[in-house]
């Protein structure tokens, strides 16, 4: 019990020292991990060979991530991205497998060995670049969903890996894996063995059957009945028996319990505890997760790794290169272009934990000398120590580069109108369409391409360029324009912008529109004359409505709305004189004294004589909502 505790102090106080100071620096929590483990591993020795007994375990975290991507993830997308899928994942993995087998048979080895060394090398690590895709908010790109459709093909490939296996065994190596049994698939119960192969077949499809079924008929009731107990720690114990059950399931049929979970993700998607699910599985995952990559670090074995220095880092250098250059070729044939493809091969080049798996199991079948496993072992674990140094490559060179590059030459202005709008976005767009709905000619600049080239398919004609751009303002017509409406997301290059139209044109009317009561203050400062705040008058609807629903009048709340802004405006404006940039308001004497001001000014307007609530209103039939009576 004491070396339990003090193991579990060991790897916790290693996460909570690393892990924050790696993302502090940038570095991600992955790489915070994996350095963790090899601190306290190979570096000073705390822990030792307890080691992989606790990575089997820890890979559960991989089979919780999947359930929790599954559940984000509804039947109807999943099928959206069977292309993807079986092509760009399936192709990943037969091209690498036999592109690594081809090196490994020029390198003197048996095609057996080759083709099995090509298998563990075909696969990505799940648990880094899903872990990482997330944290840096990469997943719903382009990169991001092409790399989840390879990793999850290859999930589903480790099922015909484990079965061909056994296949390529050698009988001169049979025996040398005795002492490295262990792995995941020995020691459980095992229900289809000694059935026939039709047999078996039938048990398997009925498992996923059994997954799917009660998973969409089953589940709600279970849960309802959990969720009337009103006992938080029910639920959670019924999403753990959910997951572990089914994983279980899985295993007990030859089945990927990642996959199976996955599968149960996705057909819970659509029910109305997803979130509940999500919230209770989300710690575990994280901590699993964490304590895996732990494992990863601290198992490196840097005896061997010295008498192999040469050859580990060859081979992991060979490996990584030949599946970056398949990951690349398939990006072209299927169109992925700029960051997205740097995103998809280099974010994938690594080999990934279930090579610990196939490794293991490869010695049991007696398809890989012991020796060559060992050094396996190295390059997989080296290889996922050096992904999130790729990530991060890509993340500080490539992502701005190629951004930089996707920039094309700005159109050539050839019209000029009454109007010139900076900015066709959600905000610039409502503008443009009333301004040309009431016959006005307006001359719309941004800096999307994408945005530009799908308005003029709806024919609303707009230039591609950068509206901060002097030349830009006027070639649109800067100085015979008699207005300048600015709707652009960056707030530095709104107020370049409208700092250079001032100068140039002191007369002209320019109307912004400010992200928050600080870019309010910026641009009444810099001399623009109407500001609207991008969410103002939405907010101010929405007051109105909650107004009426607690039983005010329509003609009252809207009185009420109307004073409110008229009193706000006034408040802003002279906030604006007293607004200093450097000094946040909070510590503003000056703006913290006006403000309370303003404040006790506007509570007494709202509810004295400046704002007598009218009781004679035109609308008849006009009921409060909700309970209240009103007597007639």
């Amino acid at each position: 019990m004491d070396s339990v505790l003090l193991q579990a102090v060991i790897y916790l106080t290693a996460a909570v020292v690393a892990v924050p100071i790696a993302s502090r620096l940038g570095l991600g929590s992955v790489l915070g991990y994996l350095i963790a483990g090899v601190i306290i591993g190979p570096v000073i020795g705390l822990v030792g060979s307890e080691t992989s007994d606790l990575q089997h375990f820890a890979e559960f975290g991989v089979v919780m991530m999947l359930f929790i991507v599954g559940l984000e993830l509804e039947p109807q997308s999943l099928w959206a991205m069977r292309h993807k899928l079986l092509g760009l994942g399936g192709l990943q993995v037969v091209l690498s497998v036999l592109l690594i087998a081809g090196g490994g048979v020029l390198l003197g080895l048996a095609w057996q060995v080759a083709i099995a060394v090509g298998m563990v090398f075909s696969l990505s690590s799940t648990a880094i670049v899903l872990q990482t895709l997330n944290e840096k908010n990469l997943m719903k790109s382009e990169g991001g969903a092409s790399s989840f459709s390879v990793l999850l093909f290859q999930d589903i490939a480790v099922i015909p890996m484990l079965a061909i296996i056994p296949l390529l065994a050698m009988p001169g190596l049979s025996g040398e894996g005795g002492e490295h049994s262990g792995g995941d698939v020995e020691g459980g119960i095992n229900l289809v063995a000694g059935l026939a192969g039709w047999q078996q077949t039938l048990l398997t499809i009925g498992a996923v059957a059994f997954v799917i079924i009660a998973g969409h008929y089953l589940s709600r009731p279970v849960f309802r009945y959990i969720a009337r107990s009103k006992l938080p720690e029910m639920f959670t114990a019924v999403a753990l028996l959910l997951v572990i059950g089914i994983a279980l399931l899985m295993s007990m049929v030859g089945l990927s319990p990642a996959l199976g979970t996955f599968l149960a993700g996705v057909v819970l998607a659509t029910s109305e505890y997803r979130h509940e699910l999500e919230s209770d599985i989300e710690p575990f995952k994280g901590l699993l997760l964490g304590l895996f990559f732990i494992t990863v670090g601290a198992g490196v074995d840097f005896g061997v790794l010295m008498e192999n220095l040469g050859v580990v880092l060859a081979v992991t250098a060979g490996v990584m290169a030949i599946k970056a250059l398949v990951l690349f070729f398939l990006a072209v044939v299927f169109g992925i272009k700029g960051s997205d493809r740097w995103l998809l091969f280099l974010g994938l080049a690594q080999a990934g934990e279930f090579g610990f798996v196939l490794i293991s199991f490869c010695l049991q079948s007696a398809a890989l000398p012991v020796e060559l496993s060992r050094i396996l072992l190295l390059v997989v674990a080296l290889s996922m120590l050096l992904t999130p140094a790729l990530f991060i490559f890509f993340e500080k060179i490539i992502q701005p580069r190629m951004v930089r590059k996707q920039t094309r030459e700005s159109d050539e202005i050839t019209e000029q109108g009454t109007v010139v709008i900076a900015g066709h976005g959600r905000f610039g767009q409502v503008v443009n369409r009333l301004l040309l709905a009431n016959g006005y000619k307006t001359v719309v600049l941004d800096l999307h391409a994408d945005l530009v080239e799908s308005m003029r398919v709806f024919e609303v004609k707009s230039f591609y360029g950068d509206a901060s751009r002097p030349d830009l303002l006027h070639a649109a017509g800067l100085h015979e324009a008699d207005l300048l409406v600015v709707a652009i997301d960056d707030q530095a290059a709104a107020l370049t912008l409208i700092d250079h139209a001032r100068r140039e044109r002191p007369d002209l009317h320019i109307i912004a529109r400010a992200y928050d009561r600080r870019n309010v203050y910026q641009l009444y400062q810099s001399g623009t004359n109407d500001i609207v705040r991008e969410t103002a008058d939405s907010a101010l609807r929405a007051g109105r409505y909650a107004l009426q629903a607690l039983g005010m009048h329509p003609v009252d709340a809207e009185r009420a709305a109307t004073l409110y802004v008229n009193e706000e405006l006034k408040g802003i404006r002279q906030l604006a004189e007293v607004y200093d940039p450097d000094i946040p308001v909070a510590q503003n004497p000056r703006y913290v004294k006006l403000a309370l001001e303003i404040k006790a000014r506007m509570d007494t307007a709202m509810l004295s004589g400046k704002f007598p609530v009218s009781h004679e209103h035109p609308e008849e039939g006009w009921r409060p909502p909700g309970n209240t009576v009103v007597k007639e």
